[in-house]
């Protein structure tokens, strides 16, 4: 008699896979007839087997084109297929993709292409224009694969590579990978100078990615959405590695906007999501509920105002009375259970938040109806790894313990260390910032934290100066200070803001040097800083300056508001060091009033 195989055991065979490449191929070996990647309407749907067939195709033909083990390849791309597909197929081959912010300029896709040494970029036409600009300052850049419709001038249809070499071995391709073969590079900005490639191998992935299954029982099918940028370790760990290995169902969003209409048509089981999302969405929520009757909005309210007060006495680990415990079971079963299907959140079996600060109310408030909304913390060098609330033990306001096989120790400073196999092999090109990071093992990461007597982390400030917006983007303000300063002598220092919040601004000193010898040429009669920084035709030449430096930013960096800072910041001073370095902290807190008028509502 055969013998049947559960679908624990085939997750377990992918998972004892030594690099991604292979267990991808013992996915579609064991689940070739679940669907792997398909659009909403499913207009693309692909199997496991028919996403092996179509891998070893596109394989074959990137082989053709010289592609080898150990080469990149960049990909620009949307939340589509095409990316799971291409990115596969390179693997395929032991080379090592890696992808693109859409919104990067093409200054910025030149600086990344050409620090991974990408002969090969793949595109779709909506991005192509930003990849033939940068081409012209890439030597080295042979090929521009387009992934939609027709070849046009300089460059070659997706459809003419794949299947270009009909004898291709995908297998023994696939054989030929190692577990300390690079996988992919995450390009991460620091806090000075331009991005840096965090280099991440197969181990390191795999390490990751088994980790999950001492926390979560994932099955084969378990259904995701791809929606983030595939250039974010979050989307590539969550909505590409994952589901490679326990045999997921993705879902590709290829608007972000878009995101919390394709929850119900996929009822995920697992959603991940940075917090402007989940702020929206209580938004959201709150908005339908205060415009509902009176006789139904009162109920309403007064069932979540109780399961709010039982998260809390949960929280600080008080009892909760049986009559509190009884309201809150009957307003779930008869409201909260109906908001979660509206949502399409009534199948996961976990949801988290990370990548920025989520405030405690909007934590409070998913529990509250039932959504056990949990903080991680992880890093692109860390696989996007590193803490986690584990269901059931959710601590509000930490981004929980050490995920399995991952320590975690705080330095003197209070800096936070990690050590374990998803810690990257190191940052491409920078073996003296690698040797910096890490020491004996330990990731100094930057951030500052708090270690409780569980050994929950709790993320109380960041060491570096790296700004993440409240969407969860991380951005180096220097880079975004040195385009606005470079762009007109009239700004004399700038300081960007941003962290935590919806879009960037800026403080602007005017150059005590240059600002009064420009006043002069344009027939201001206004002397000294002060009184230049509120006249008009200043403010319109800073504006002009500003969007010179807005249009070689990628979108999200881009300064939305700013304000002139009357006077001149002196070394030594409130602002500035000795050396002229920004003082951060002190001038947020001098110019809180300045910059909260700068995000007041219009």
């Amino acid at each position: 008699m055969g013998t049947t195989t559960t679908a624990g055991e085939t997750v377990k065979a992918a998972l004892d896979a030594a690099t991604i490449t292979e267990a991808f191929r013992r996915t579609a070996a064991n689940h070739g007839d679940l669907v792997a990647f398909r659009t909403r309407d499913d207009g693309v749907s692909l199997t496991w087997a028919q996403a092996r067939d179509r891998v070893d195709a596109i394989a074959g033909g990137l082989a053709k084109l010289g592609v080898a083990k150990g080469d990149s390849i960049a990909i620009l791309l949307s939340n589509r297929p095409e990316f799971h597909l291409v990115d596969l197929a390179a693997i395929t081959l032991g080379a090592c993709p890696f992808s693109i912010y859409n919104t990067y300029s093409p200054e910025q896709i030149q600086y990344v292409v050409a620090d991974a040494g990408a002969r090969i970029v793949v595109t779709e036409a909506s991005l192509l224009d930003g990849v033939l600009a940068a081409q012209a300052d890439l030597p080295d850049l042979e090929t521009v694969i387009l992934v939609d419709g027709d070849a046009r001038e300089g460059t070659t249809a997706l459809a003419d590579v794949e299947g270009s070499d009909p004898d291709f071995d995908g297998e023994a391709a696939a054989a030929q990978v190692g577990p300390d073969d690079l996988l992919t590079l995450i390009y991460t900005s620091g806090t000075t100078g331009p991005p840096k490639g965090v280099q991440l191998s197969h181990h390191n992935l795999m390490f990751a990615v088994a980790s999950i299954q001492t926390l979560i029982q994932f099955d084969p099918g378990m259904r995701v959405i791809s929606w983030l940028p595939a250039a974010h370790i979050a989307e590539r760990a969550a909505h590409h590695y994952i589901p490679i290995v326990y045999a997921g169902q993705v879902t590709c969003c290829d608007n972000p906007r878009e995101v919390m209409s394709f929850l119900p048509q996929v009822r995920p089981n697992w959603f991940f999501a940075v917090p402007r999302i989940w702020e929206k969405l209580k938004a959201g929520l709150e908005s339908m509920l205060a415009q509902q009757p009176e006789e139904q909005r009162a109920p309403m309210e007064k069932a979540l105002a109780a399961a709010v007060e039982k998260v809390r006495l949960e929280q600080r680990k008080e009892p909760v009375p049986p009559e509190l415990a009884e309201t809150v079971a009957k307003a779930d079963e008869e409201m909260f259970a109906g908001l979660r299907k509206m949502l399409g959140l009534d199948e996961v079996i976990t949801i988290n938040v990370g990548a920025a600060p989520t405030p405690v109310e909007v934590l409070e408030f998913f529990h509250a109806i039932g959504l056990e909304l949990a903080e991680l913390w992880g890093m692109s060098e860390t696989c996007g790894m590193g803490t986690v609330n584990p269901p059931g033990k959710v601590k509000i306001g930490t981004v929980g313990p050490a995920a399995p096989g991952i320590e975690i120790k705080l330095a003197e400073d209070g800096e936070v260390l990690i050590k374990g196999d998803c810690v990257m092999v190191g940052y491409r090109n920078k073996p003296d910032q690698t040797a910096e990071t890490i020491v004996d093992g330990w990731m100094f990461t930057g951030d500052i934290g708090e270690l409780d007597e569980d050994g929950y982390l709790k993320i109380v400030d960041r060491k570096k100066e790296l700004i993440i917006n409240a969407a969860g983007k991380n951005m180096s303000p220097a880079n975004i200070e040195a385009a606005m300063k470079s762009a007109s002598p009239l700004i004399g220092q700038a300081v960007t803001i941003g962290d935590a919040r919806s879009y960037n601004t800026a403080l602007i000193i005017l150059d005590a040097d240059y600002a009064p010898v420009w006043a002069k040429q344009n027939g201001i009669e206004a002397e000294g800083l002060e009184a230049l920084a509120g006249e008009e035709k200043v403010r319109a030449a800073v504006q002009d300056a500003i969007d010179a430096a807005n249009a070689r930013l990628a979108r999200v960096e881009q300064i939305k508001k700013f304000t002139i800072v009357p006077g001149d910041w002196a070394p030594g001073g409130d602002e500035l060091t000795p050396t002229m370095k920004l003082k951060r902290r002190p001038i947020a807190e001098k110019y809180a009033r300045e910059i909260d008028a700068l995000y007041a509502a219009t």
